[in-house]
């Protein structure tokens, strides 16, 4: 039976590419490169279909906490087979809390669709992170604040909201959060 890799056109899951052994080109030196680079914000500029959502799902499934104990995923990869410096990687695998925001799904015609549109996703944001609410991270205001956060909230409130989040998420688990931000100009 051949076990080569199938090609896969248009999958941007890193980890389904990997998980059902599709044709990947190893691009995890850029994990290397972008942490040792320590940069504060890196924009990636690259033309439609160059494989940006692809590289930040690959940055999501090496850093979040959602997929620790999934070093599966890397085996094989040169982020691994780095001799000196392969420990040090595969004890910041899984490490970080990841916020990875797409816009990419939102299509409007109208300006308070769009306002909407990006909401939900906002909203999503903190459904996913409600347990938060529990136990004492939170002050009662910020609790209340949390609520707020809606589908139908306001502009003004969706404005601080990921950034909220951040130090939310910062202050529960006392490290520092990892902001993915992918399609970030598809609404406009």
């Amino acid at each position: 039976m051949d076990k080569r890799p199938v090609v896969n056109i248009g999958e941007q899951r890193f980890y389904k590419l990997i998980e059902e052994n599709k044709f990947y080109i190893d691009k995890t030196d850029f994990i290397r490169e972008w942490w040792e680079n320590g940069s504060t914000v890196t924009l990636i500029t690259r033309p439609r279909r160059f494989g940006k959502t692809l590289n930040m799902s690959m940055l999501e499934c090496f850093f979040s906490r959602k997929y620790e104990g999934r070093a599966d995923l890397f085996e094989g990869l040169s982020i691994f087979d780095d001799g000196l410096d392969e420990e040090k990687y595969r004890n910041l695998q899984g490490k970080f809390s990841v916020i990875f925001l797409t816009f990419g799904n939102i299509k409007a015609v109208k300006y308070s669709e769009m306002e909407n549109k990006i909401t939900e996703v906002i909203a999503s944001l903190y459904n996913d992170n409600d347990y938060l609410l529990d136990g004492d991270c939170l002050n009662a205001n910020e609790k209340e604040y949390y609520k707020s956060i809606k589908i139908d909230m306001s502009v003004n409130t969706a404005i601080s909201a990921v950034q909220q989040m951040t130090c939310f998420i910062q202050r529960y688990y006392q490290k520092d959060v990892i902001i993915i931000l992918d399609e970030y100009d598809t609404p406009m």
